[in-house]
């Protein structure tokens, strides 16, 4: 059997050591609920502050605008739900390459006289600036306007990255809600929440070399959030529930430890993700690489054998030990084309052959040779 090769780390990564270890000895010094008022409970409550400023620092916060959630499909959840709830129905805007958490979430809203408008993309899968500008139409006092706004920032399938200042300003000067899906950027680029100007920014700490069960929602200073989980006070009476101070603490280590590294993480991952792509284009010169090639994490190659099928090529793979994805992990199973591909205009034999490879620090230029080897050897057989 060939030694596998993991080349899915937007679906999830390996914790590092020094996260475990964090973890670990917060589960047992930390153990104390943080809302307790005696010696235990203020030094568990001192360990998520702690943390809580730490992320804070990093993302360009304020350590009262973290709240911490059980990761980026609930944080996402709770700013689109507590949005909505906070304000008359009208329209949300998004893209129809939304990572399920927010696409399904915003569908659930509809009975509620939710409308949703989706904004156009180009065959880079970058947001078109005329969409964005017409999002309010000069005069516009439709009830019908938008009020919610939601964009991915880096997507989980593409690696495509936005440039979203220009639409949280149009929706800043519009008194919109606006929403940031940072989960695949925070902890790969540069994520500055006030620099962004939105109302609120998800993140998952498993995206990062992180613990899983654990994320957070950034939410500007003054916003506001109508409850639809009920219980205690905890994160300032918007997310109920004892804190899970050992996972904060894993967290903020996993952030902390990527921003110290993260001009040499950035040149090492586009190395490998380089490499990878050249050894499949030796092999594959027809092949097709989706999304802007400029404006991509630096980690992500989403590429189409066209006139295959993508199961195959996954399955295939798989066989050959390539740890890979057809896309969003939480999508898997469904039958559906990419709604990402197809919105960039990705014909058919495109979208349907189209594999997703996210290279990690821990894999090695000689597994890129390899991985290129052993894909370009499927890819030859499948195609007879």
């Amino acid at each position: 059997m060939p030694s596998r090769i993991y080349l899915d780390h937007n679906a999830t990564t390996r914790p590092w050591p020094e996260v475990i270890e964090a973890v670990a000895y917060h589960l047992q010094h930390s153990y104390a609920n943080p809302g307790s008022r005696h010696a235990e409970g203020r030094q568990a409550r001192k360990v998520l502050e702690s943390s809580r400023e730490s992320i804070a620092s990093i993302l360009g916060a304020q350590p009262d605008e973290v709240i911490f959630t059980s990761g980026g499909t609930e944080a996402s959840n709770l700013a689109l739900f507590g949005a909505a709830l906070s304000m008359a129905p009208g329209t949300i805007a998004l893209t129809a390459g939304e990572h399920p958490a927010t696409i399904e979430a915003c569908k659930s809203l509809k009975p509620s006289g939710w409308e949703l408008s989706f904004l156009p993309v180009d065959r880079e899968g970058r947001l078109v600036a005329e969409g964005v500008g017409s999002l309010f139409p000069s005069g516009s006092s439709s009830p019908r306007s938008v009020r919610i706004a939601t964009v991915i920032l880096a997507h989980n399938e593409t690696g495509v990255i936005q440039d979203l200042r220009p639409l949280a300003t149009t929706c800043r000067e519009h008194g919109a809600f606006c929403h940031i899906d940072a989960v695949q950027a925070v902890g790969k680029i540069e994520v500055n929440f006030a620099e962004l100007g939105a109302t609120s920014l998800a993140f998952g700490a498993h995206k990062f070399h992180g613990p899983r069960g654990i994320g957070g929602l950034l939410l500007k200073k003054g916003a506001t959030l109508a409850p639809f989980e009920f219980g205690g006070h905890q994160e300032s009476g918007r997310r109920p529930g004892t804190e899970m101070v050992a996972l904060a603490a894993g967290m903020a280590k996993a952030l902390e430890l990527w921003h110290r590294e993260r001009r040499e993480r950035t040149a090492r991952l586009s190395e490998l993700r380089d490499r990878l792509e050249a050894g499949l284009f030796d092999r594959c010169p027809w092949a097709v690489v989706n999304g802007s090639r400029e404006h991509r994490l630096p980690n992500t190659l989403n590429i189409a054998f066209p006139g295959l099928d993508g199961e195959a090529i996954l399955v295939n793979l798989d066989l050959e030990g390539i740890a890979c994805s057809l896309g969003s992990t939480c999508a898997s199973g469904s039958a559906e084309p990419a709604p990402a591909l197809v919105a960039m205009g990705a014909p058919p034999e495109v979208y349907k052959a189209s594999v997703r490879f996210t290279v990690g620090l821990e894999n090695t230029l000689e597994e890129m040779d390899d991985a290129a080897e052993r894909i370009g050897r499927v890819i030859a057989r499948l195609r007879g």
